[in-house]
């Protein structure tokens, strides 16, 4: 049953690291309903899914968004089993969720200075390619994967728009290049023509396919290391959307730029961080 679901999952056009989670997550539901009822799964009943939810509170001490995650993916898995008519009742919804405590604190863990130190090591190895992926990360918002995806066709330096055709959910947007990103791209676009590269998509590896993700993965480890803090793709994307806000940027323009469905997703940046927390305290 989970390899049908997992069929029907790709079926729907959704991405590849949504599928494991949805798979891994109902995989474990399973895996407690054997164990714990001694007999093989059949379908979902509302009675078990409760009683899952109470374990992973109460004896794993899943956190709430570990848990929501868990229960998007049964909610998912139960729509199949009533589209394939395994059953027809939904044991399982979006009432179920957990509700979460309010974050306070900003999403963003760097700050300008560590972003710039970090661009320019990356600038000083040499590697236009490399800086062009980190430039685009920190001062467009990228997800790393809508940044290899670029293709040759996708960018107008002129009007400094790119489109991203390969972001989250499969959506197209288009995206502003800021002027320090358009001089970055121009630096790897002229290195990439003086070395004759033809390929469909904007940054390639050594052997002129797409790079992949593990070596920027490789890239932001090495220098995490220099600089004494742990930077990800992710955070630099994070950054983006904190330093676009306190730059005058409106909620809806930055959600905009960095593709986020759900506009509660980038009201989260607007929260202050902890330092500012403590100074703000600290006049009262």
């Amino acid at each position: 049953m989970i390899q049908l679901f997992e069929q029907h999952l790709h079926n729907n056009e959704m991405s590849i690291n949504t599928v494991k989670s949805y798979v891994l997550n109902v995989s474990g539901y399973m895996k407690w309903f054997e164990e714990s009822k001694g007999t093989d799964f059949k379908k979902l009943h509302r009675e078990n899914v409760k009683d899952y939810i109470s374990y992973l509170k109460t004896i794993k001490k899943n956190s709430a968004s570990s848990i929501n995650a868990k229960i998007s993916a049964l909610i998912k898995f139960n729509d199949f089993l009533i589209e394939s008519n395994v059953q027809t009742e939904q044991a399982i919804s979006k009432k179920d969720m957990l509700k979460l405590q309010t974050q306070y604190a900003s999403l963003a863990t760097v700050g300008l200075a560590d972003v710039e130190k970090f661009r320019q090591l990356v600038l000083e190895s040499d590697s236009k390619r490399n800086y062009a992926i980190v430039s685009l990360l920190a001062y467009c918002g990228l997800r790393i994967s809508e940044c290899l995806n670029i293709g040759v066709n996708d960018y107008n330096l002129t009007s400094r728009e790119l489109i991203v055709s390969e972001g989250k959910g499969k959506k197209q947007r288009t995206v502003i290049i800021s002027n320090k990103v358009k001089t970055a791209m121009q630096s790897w676009i002229k290195e990439r023509s003086d070395k004759g590269i033809d390929s469909e998509y904007l940054f390639v590896s050594n052997r002129g396919s797409r790079i992949d993700r593990t070596v920027i993965n490789k890239l932001f480890k090495q220098y995490s290391a220099v600089i004494g803090k742990e930077l990800t793709p992710h955070d630099l994307r994070h950054f983006f959307c904190s330093h676009a806000l306190e730059n005058d940027m409106s909620v809806h323009e930055v959600a905009n730029q960095a593709g986020h469905s759900n506009i509660h997703t980038t009201l989260l940046y607007t929260n202050p961080t902890r330092d500012k927390m403590l100074a703000k305290m600290d006049r009262l």
